[in-house]
C-alpha cells in the first residue's frame, strides 16, 4: 500500500487513511493477515480496519456474496492488537433483511458493545 499512498500525496492529498479488509484467495472466504496492519503503520499514515467487510463470503450464498456478523468483534479486536487507528463496520437495525451486505453487518442493538472494547 506504500505506492498507493504515494500517488494519494502525490496528487496533492494528503489526508491518506489505510484500509485492511482482506485477501480473496479462493473458497469463497476472505482471510485477514493482521500483520499488514503493523507493516502500512510504518508508512505513517493512519490504518483503518474494515471489520464487516472482512468477514464477506464471496459468492459463498449461492451466487452472491455472504458473510459471518459473528467474527466482526472478533476482527476488531485482533486488529486494536496489532495497532489499528480505527475501525469500519455496518449496521442495521434488521441486518438479514438489508438489501446488500447484510450477513456482514453488526446488528444496531449490539453496535455499542461491539465499540466499547476499542475504545477502553
Amino acid at each position: 500500500m506504500f505506492y498507493p499512498a504515494q500517488k494519494v500525496v502525490e496528487a496533492g492529498n494528503n489526508k491518506v487513511i489505510l484500509t485492511e479488509r482482506g485477501n480473496m484467495y479462493g473458497y469463497n472466504n476472505l482471510a485477514v493477515d493482521f500483520r499488514n496492519i503493523y507493516d502500512m503503520k510504518a508508512f505513517g499514515y493512519p490504518i483503518c480496519m474494515d471489520c464487516t467487510h472482512s468477514v464477506q463470503r464471496p459468492g459463498g450464498a449461492g451466487g452472491k456474496t455472504g458473510g459471518d456478523r459473528t467474527f466482526v468483534p472478533m476482527m476488531a479486536l485482533a486488529a486494536k492488537a496489532f495497532g489499528a487507528d480505527g475501525y469500519f463496520m455496518e449496521a442495521h437495525p434488521d441486518p438479514d433483511n438489508a438489501l446488500s451486505d447484510g450477513p456482514n453487518m453488526v446488528k444496531l442493538h449490539e453496535l455499542e458493545e461491539v465499540i466499547k472494547p476499542l475504545i477502553g
